[in-house]
């Protein structure tokens, strides 16, 4: 199959007008005096990712999702392979098995029981999810849980030896400008691995009030949702989730959530098959000084009604920790273990107030 690269325009050479010469008219300045350029990276880095890679590409799995043949969806091409090499093959599989493809991702196995983490919306509305080894094996796995929130799953498959998996590393520890390496299954193609650095912390990108990506510049594409970015330990310090891409390839613009929100996620989902969230009740907003969060709205029979919370308050702390923006309550309010009590810290009237509110368990007509 030939693929045809779409042609640029050729600028036309123009020709300016000469400019006098200068010499002889002025002395030319002479340079400053610049600084030793000593390296502050020591080179030549890292000479090859082979080593890591071996390490941790057999516990990286490719997630194909199916639905059965009296879907009302029927013979929908996931978008993923659409306008690729693929979308032949793909289709060939619906005939030949009566199935709707619904789409490819990627996964990476954390225990050796065959613990899976990917993306929900990889596995979400799923009749069938069929996970593939490197080394070719294929499994049906069972979803044990998604958090629709902050776009988790977890699923599971059976296996009759222990398989290789990866390990957490530390997201808190990754800094602007980091090695890593993201492994996954671009475009339904199989296996591959890219690396690049991290290029920011903390991206807001809209998706939900927990958002809060890395950034990074290793080349992701549709089909790669799921898998793990690695450290140049082997660790999985982020979970592939989505790219910024006005061509729906990569730009380098890819945004991975970091493991310290990760973990206890995968954890409740892995052990309970679902999440509880911790419940305020009130609807909060930013102000102009980033140093608390605004009461706007306090729910009628609410925890922050119970706890004395009032409309014109602003949140300054909670169990001890300071609150710079809404967002950071929002998220710690969901982080509090439902049906327990934490100290909330207001200004109300230029005045600090103490107060006691019993969280209470999100609803999911919140979510």
């Amino acid at each position: 199959m030939k693929t045809l690269l779409r042609s640029l325009p050729v600028l036309a050479a123009t020709c300016l007008p000469a400019t006098p010469s200068i010499a002889g008219t002025a002395q030319a300045q002479p340079l400053p005096t610049f600084a030793p350029a000593v390296p502050l990276v020591a080179p030549p880095g890292p000479t090859s990712f082979a080593p890591l890679v071996r390490k941790v590409v057999p516990a990286v799995v490719n997630i194909a999702v199916t639905r059965d043949s009296d879907s009302d969806k029927r013979k929908k091409l996931p978008s993923a392979v659409k306008g690729t090499p693929l979308e032949r093959r793909f289709r060939e599989r619906m005939r030949k098995h009566g199935d709707e493809v619904l789409g490819a991702g990627s996964g990476f196995i954390l225990d050796p029981s065959g613990v899976i983490v990917t993306n929900g919306h990889v596995v979400e509305d799923a009749d069938k999810i069929t996970v593939a080894l490197v080394d070719g094996k294929e499994y049906t796995a069972q979803l044990l849980g998604i958090d629709t929130l902050t776009d988790i799953a977890v699923i599971k498959i059976q296996s009759n030896t222990p398989l290789p998996y990866v390990q957490w590393g530390d997201s808190r520890l990754v800094q602007v400008g980091d090695w890593i390496v993201a492994a996954g299954n671009p475009f339904g193609l199989g296996s591959s691995v890219t690396a690049g650095i991290v290029s920011a912390r903390g991206r807001d990108i809209g998706t939900g009030p927990f958002d809060d990506f890395l950034q990074l510049d290793a080349p992701i594409n549709p089909g790669n949702s799921g898998g793990p970015t690695f450290n140049l330990a082997g660790q999985v310090i982020a979970l592939n989730t989505a790219i910024v891409s006005p061509t729906g390839g990569s730009v380098g613009l890819g945004f991975s959530i970091p493991s310290e929100i990760v973990i206890p996620i995968v954890n409740s989902l892995w052990h309970d098959g679902h999440l509880d969230r911790g419940w305020l009740g009130a609807t909060l907003e930013d102000i102009i000084t980033h140093n608390g969060a605004l009461v706007a709205e306090v729910d009628r029979n609410g925890p922050a009604a119970h706890g004395g919370l009032k409309k014109g308050d602003i949140i300054t702390a909670m169990a001890g920790e300071h609150m710079d923006t809404a967002r950071s309550m929002i998220r710690a309010i969901a982080a509090a273990r439902p049906n327990s009590d934490l100290q909330v810290t207001v200004q109300r009237k230029n005045q600090p107030v103490v107060l006691t509110v019993h969280i209470g368990r999100r609803p999911r007509s919140e979510d």
